[in-house]
């Protein structure tokens, strides 16, 4: 039997070619998401300006959950580190220095840093002398004596270049050194560093100091060596841990429920064709076991060259998927893409046992069939289903039906994440079914008969194979695309609602000025200005269960809130205090005069009084504070826009600022939205890519593994065109099915997220539709155009006998 199946795979190129395709992207996707999972577990980020530190101290990364008791959620912020501990770090045994590091912006792409931490790049003088004095800077380039105007936290100063300096080490930001005192002065937060950088005495192990200095610091602090040093300089490397495990999770869970469907389609297509050669195969004495191993040892030959080829491919296929997810800014630029043998033995394996069970279910009717039953069965298969099959079907229909009417009554963010599996259960569903739904389908569309109507009801079977990756493809598509668009929409309209803004000003480098925001309030027109600050955090004590979700915190004055006032007031809306959604507070039982805590986005933990209750309809309705009591809590550490009220055309112009209309507002928050909903995208596109190419080679298999049929058509009278024509309106009806059945699938995702979100109808642009569609039909066109060609090239009486 082994010589046996070998040699059926010699005269079966195209049938194995459509099974090793789809067993060779399926592999080298699993490699790809196994290897964001592993760079999202061990989160290296190669240190630049902090590489000459073997030792740093960082602040805390996160905290654990007060109602779980091992999950931590990542800050949002950068965490500074008390600048007191500085002197606890020097005496620790094996550190010769401990250097503060204090990073601020001083331009669009610049940082601005104290001198002291030269050392640990380290950074040397080429020319000149160090800053000592405030007013004095040392640059990169420039000349000796020179002035030159630096914004910082947005305000033009002037200082004197003192020194030229050149980095040991290639460093991505370009550095403006200061001294000591000007550092000080402009840290983002007063009394706090973003980092200590430790130095070590000659001979000292860095692991020993390390653990030596863990111990005499407060247990909420990190301390970091080798690979993992990168966090401290690097905002935003420890939050992107749970944006990679949400590109995996969703990517991988994508790919095994597609892979699953299209392999075992294909591999059901290719057994179904060779019902004859098999029941012959039995007729002539093999056993139904000896069949049933034949055909699975031919599948897992072809699956395990095509599980090698994907693996060797994966490499290129994650590192492409890992740049563009950093260009898009979903992970931080600076975060090490890694990938160990542990993905790639997981893919294999997993890829290697899906082609297992779906070689073992497909060649069981073939072996189990009496002779003379399979090649009745072979003329004309069954469009029937196993029972088996049917009850599966309504289980994963069951499902989906479930899944989405237990969206609509999420909150919007576990709406998104709950509603996307409701696309992979519908499509399982249908697979389940396939030949039948076609079978019904065809028979009650209006004005479709003739041959074409026949071959599609009486080949339903192979059809389903081709109806299958199709159908995903455009579910998973419309679904992914649409509930982001959605979501997009409800979460930029709750945003914007709540503030009011006839013009807004936009810092693009350092952050809104005090001087600019009280020439602009002096201007002619202008009925009140306020800076806004946005970022995210939780209500503390009482918790308020937000976890990895934690809540949006707007930093803005009174004028600029556009939201009615329920309870309480804010007329003196200054200081530690803090105005709540009005739902989020009766949900908490807070009260206005109540004393809570709230927990900013980098860890601080600020005891705030609640002066007002806002009367908010939106899920997005957020915290609202003063902006100088938000804005040391952020990484920026200042603002970056200032909300104008009032008509006035001679609003002042300021070094690195924008003047725009109130649309600016939605513009904004639209943009990080964006990075958000580029993984529904990416998902969407390597979904439809993966069910495009399956559809192709098995549109490919079934055209071809026709010839005999087509041939005996030409030989009663049909010409090449005619031939070609009714395949094409084979495949265009087929697409038309999977479209139908792909927009019902999408729907159960799409409707209930709409109405999860309180807008009832979902959102979103036409041509995205107009797309899918056209590419579910260009997918099965082209394909089945070539085929046609290849099975008619050769002489009908030829094609006949063969």
């Amino acid at each position: 039997m082994n010589r046996i199946a070998f040699a059926s795979l010699r005269h079966r190129a195209a049938a194995s070619l459509a099974t090793f395709v789809a067993v060779l992207l399926g592999t080298a996707l699993l490699v790809t998401c196994g290897g964001l999972f592993e760079t999202a577990i061990r989160l290296d980020s190669t240190a630049q300006r902090l590489a000459g530190a073997p030792v740093v101290v960082a602040g805390e990364q996160g905290f654990k959950l007060p109602d779980q008791e091992h999950e931590r959620v990542a800050y949002p912020e950068r965490s500074r580190v008390d600048g007191d501990l500085v002197a606890a770090v020097a005496a620790v045994p094996g550190v010769a220095r401990a250097i503060p590091d204090i990073s601020f912006p001083v331009g669009d792409s610049r940082l601005g840093h104290d001198w002291a931490s030269a050392a640990l790049t380290p950074y040397t003088i080429v020319d000149g002398r160090e800053p000592r004095a405030t007013g004095e800077v040392v640059v990169e380039s420039g000349r000796l004596g020179e002035r030159i105007t630096i914004l910082v936290s947005g305000t033009p100063r002037e200082f004197t270049v003192t020194g030229i300096a050149r980095a040991q080490r290639p460093v991505d930001a370009p550095a403006v050194f200061f001294s000591t005192a000007d550092a000080t002065r402009f840290a983002p937060r007063p009394g706090t560093v973003d980092a200590i950088g430790v130095l070590l005495t000659p001979g000292a192990e860095a692991g020993e100091v390390a653990a030596r200095v863990d111990a005499a610091l407060p247990p909420e602090l990190v301390v970091l060596a080798g690979a993992d040093r990168g966090a401290a300089e690097f905002a935003g490397v420890g939050a992107s841990r749970l944006a990679l495990i949400l590109v995996a999770g969703i990517f991988s869970g994508m790919v095994v429920v597609v892979m699953a469907l299209v392999v075992s389609a294909t591999i059901s297509l290719t057994v179904r064709q060779r019902r004859r050669e098999l029941a012959l195969l039995r007729a002539g004495g093999a056993t139904p076991r000896q069949v049933h191993r034949m055909v699975v040892r031919e599948t897992m030959a072809v699956a395990v060259l095509a599980t090698a080829c994907g693996a060797g491919a994966a490499w290129f296929v994650a590192s492409r998927v890992f740049e563009a997810s950093a260009a898009r800014g979903v992970v931080p630029e600076a975060l090490v893409f890694r990938l160990g043998p542990i993905p790639f033995a997981g893919a294999v394996l997993v890829s290697l046992v899906m082609a297992r069970i779906a070689s073992h279910l497909a060649a069981l009717p073939a072996a189990r069939t009496r002779p003379i039953q399979a090649l009745a069965e072979a003329a004309i298969p069954p469009v029937t289903v196993a029972p088996i099959r049917r009850l599966l079907a309504g289980v994963f229909a069951a499902g989906t039906v479930a899944l989405a009417v237990t969206t609509m009554f999420l909150g919007p963010e576990i709406a998104l994440a709950i509603g996307g599996p409701a696309v992979l259960t519908g499509s399982i569903a249908v697979a389940l079914v396939g030949p039948e739904l076609i079978d019904r389908l065809v028979a009650r569309l209006p004005r479709f008969g003739g041959l074409a109507a026949v071959n599609l009801r009486a080949r339903a079977a192979q059809f389903a194979a081709v109806l299958t990756p199709l159908t995903v493809g455009v579910a998973i598509a419309l679904g992914n695309v649409y509930a982001q668009t959605t979501y997009e929409a409800a979460a930029s309209a709750g945003y914007t609602d709540q503030l009011r803004a006839d013009a807004v000003i936009t810092s693009t480098a350092g952050g809104i000025a005090p001087g600019l925001v009280d020439e602009v309030r002096g201007t002619p027109g202008v009925e009140a200005a306020t800076p806004l600050v946005t970022s995210r955090g939780w209500l503390d004590e009482p918790y308020d269960g937000k976890g990895s979700d934690p809540s949006t915190i707007l930093g803005v004055g009174p004028s600029a809130l556009d939201v009615p006032v329920s309870e309480g007031t804010l007329d003196a809306f200054s200081g530690d205090v803090v105005a709540l959604p009005e739902k989020r507070a009766e949900d908490l039982d807070i009260a206005v005069g109540d004393r809570v805590t709230m927990r900013f986005g980098d860890g601080a933990r600020v005891p705030v009084t609640v002066v007002a209750l806002l009367d908010s309809p939106s899920h997005y309705a957020g915290m609202v504070v003063p902006p100088e009591l938000l804005a040391p809590h952020t990484t920026a550490g200042a603002p970056r826009q200032l909300l104008v009220q009032g008509r006035s055309s001679g609003l002042p112009e300021w070094p690195s600022t924008t003047v725009d209309g109130g649309g600016a507002l939605r513009s904004s928050f639209e943009a990080g939205l964006d990075v958000q909903g580029w993984i529904s995208y990416l998902v969407a596109l390597l979904a439809i890519a993966y069910a495009a190419i399956a559809a192709v080679n098995t549109m490919a298999v079934a055209v071809l593994s026709r010839r005999g049929e087509l041939a005996v058509q030409r030989l009663a009278g049909a010409t090449r065109r005619q031939i070609r024509r009714m395949l094409l309106t084979e495949a265009a009806v087929l697409a038309a099915i999977a479209v139908g059945l792909g927009t019902a699938i999408a729907a159960f995702t799409v409707l209930p997220m709409a109405v999860a979100l309180g807008t009832l109808i979902p959102r979103g642009p036409i041509w995205v539709y107009v797309a899918v569609v056209a590419a579910a039909f260009v997918i099965v066109g082209p394909a089945t155009a070539l085929a046609a060609r290849i099975a008619t090239r050769r002489r009908a009486i030829v094609e006949s006998h063969t």
